[in-house]
């Protein structure tokens, strides 16, 4: 069907990993596992629930009748209760203890930090293969001189490879809080309408301590070895979402910070992002290479930092325990902002693994320039051979003054050097300042530092990691 909205980071951007993470057979199968979590746990824990139920539960775990429960939510008008009724519809011997104790945020709550502790590994692993094809670029291309920019007019020369550094540096802050969020996440547990377990203390005759190790056992089935959290009202707290999201929009920053120098470097024509060769870069101008990848991360990575405010607003905005007016916004901007970040990723490892690097330009924009940078060298070899320093950087000041307005008012090439060799004060030939003009003499210690960077900061990342990296990645599907 085409006749209803759809969004277009689930099909046009979106990986099917990430979609199916926030799917309803994802939410809907998790509640089903916590759901036999809990009953595992009040089983071994003395409630009379019996194997048999909890095997018939087991059986049952991805038999979901959608239509049922979409009946008995119009029915009930509680989605939890309806798919109680739906588990209970194909667990009929175990539906008087589905849910047991338990309240909705018991499902809602632990299912939603789960799925986001799922997304959270896909996001990483993406990051780490986009960090390791910079990686890459940037050892390839370590020495290759480059104009450096600050305020996007010429300064003194970097190289590609060190530039490349700076997008990796900041992904590696990135995969720092990544791997901050996935190692400090905790269930909700199941701690009740209000968060004091009073229907468990009801249920265990005052056990404190069973309670306890009821959490415990939940928490370690489903893969959470910092157990749940220690206190809560009803919900965990939505601080833990507006921190996650936020995390997603530290990323887009990064993607977008890299997208936006690539697509100032293909308008110099210096970097290009692949370009396919039926690819068409505009209906009216066919000789267009316009840098649209590069701007679909830009224009996702602004939405993903203006979805950051949502959580951060809804986590102010709880009252007590519990109010609900977290849930409808949860539903969309938390999935929406995880699609949107692995969009960019995947886009961003498509770029990254093939960019263009046209040397031949680059040299061109460095030796427009160059003459300038280079005067400071002249100067001191024209001292060498006798000059007066003071006087030698006057002169130099007023041919640089007339070598810029040669390039801005008429157009023409640099013509320093020869303006410089022309004047007897400096002693020097044209050929002798030439060879000042090695591109390779400016560059400072950038080849030595990326070396450095990526031996002692990536490398033991990359190793750490090695499981993740090189893994088959779909197609973009645009």
């Amino acid at each position: 069907m085409k006749n209803t909205y759809e969004s277009p980071l689930a099909s046009r951007y979106a990986s099917d990993e990430m979609l199916y993470t926030f799917s309803p057979d994802k939410k809907f199968t998790t509640w089903r596992r916590l759901w036999i979590a809990l009953a595992r746990a009040e089983k071994e824990l003395g409630l009379e629930i019996t194997d048999e139920q909890i095997a018939e539960m087991e059986a049952h775990v991805d038999e979901i009748d959608y239509a049922f429960a979409a009946e008995m939510e119009r029915k009930l008008r509680h989605d939890v209760m309806a798919h109680v009724h739906a588990f209970g519809k194909v667990c009929p011997k175990a539906m008087p203890i589905i849910h047991l104790g338990a309240t909705s945020c018991y499902v809602g709550d632990n299912t939603d930090v789960i799925i986001m502790r799922d997304a959270l590994l896909i996001v990483r692993r993406g990051l780490v293969n986009l960090i390791a094809k910079l990686a890459a670029f940037a050892d390839r291309y370590k020495a290759v001189p480059t104009l450096g920019f600050t305020h996007f007019q010429p300064a003194q020369l970097t190289t590609v490879g060190k530039r490349a550094t700076l997008w990796i540096n900041e992904l590696l802050m990135d995969l720092d809080e990544l791997d901050y969020r996935i190692a400090n996440l905790k269930l909700l547990g199941s701690k009740g309408t209000t968060g004091t377990q009073a229907s468990f203390m009801e249920l265990f005759e005052g056990d404190h301590e069973k309670i306890r190790r009821m959490e415990d056992m939940i928490a370690r089935e489903m893969d959470f070895p910092n157990g749940v959290v220690p206190v809560s009202g009803q919900t965990y707290s939505r601080k833990v979402d507006a921190a996650i999201v936020s995390t997603l929009s530290g990323l887009a920053q990064s993607l977008g910070k890299f997208a936006t120098d690539m697509r100032l470097l293909s308008h110099l024509k210096e970097l290009e992002e692949p370009f396919e060769g039926n690819q068409i870069g505009s209906s009216a101008m066919p000789y267009k290479r316009n840098p649209m990848r590069c701007e679909r991360i830009c224009s996702l990575a602004r939405y993903i930092m203006a979805d950051a405010a949502n959580p951060a607003m809804t986590s102010y905005n709880q009252w007590f325990e519990r109010t609900l007016d977290d849930s409808a916004n949860k539903r969309i901007s938390i999935p929406e902002a995880f699609l949107a970040a692995d969009a960019i990723l995947r886009i961003a490892n498509n770029v990254a693994g093939g960019i263009k690097v046209y040397e031949k330009v680059i040299h061109k924009h460095i030796m427009e320039e160059l003459p300038f940078m280079a005067t400071e060298n002249i100067m001191m070899r024209a001292v060498k051979n006798g000059g007066n320093r003071q006087e030698l950087h006057e002169r130099i000041r007023v041919h640089s003054v007339a070598a810029g307005a040669v390039v801005k008012e008429q157009g023409l090439p640099n013509d320093l050097i020869s303006r410089i060799a022309a004047d007897p004060i400096f002693g020097l030939t044209e050929e002798e300042i030439r060879r000042e003009l090695d591109p390779a003499k400016y560059v400072g210690r950038a080849p030595e530092q990326v070396t450095e960077f990526l031996a002692d900061c990536v490398q033991p990342v990359l190793d750490k990691y090695a499981d993740l990296i090189d893994e088959k990645q779909t197609d973009l599907k645009v």
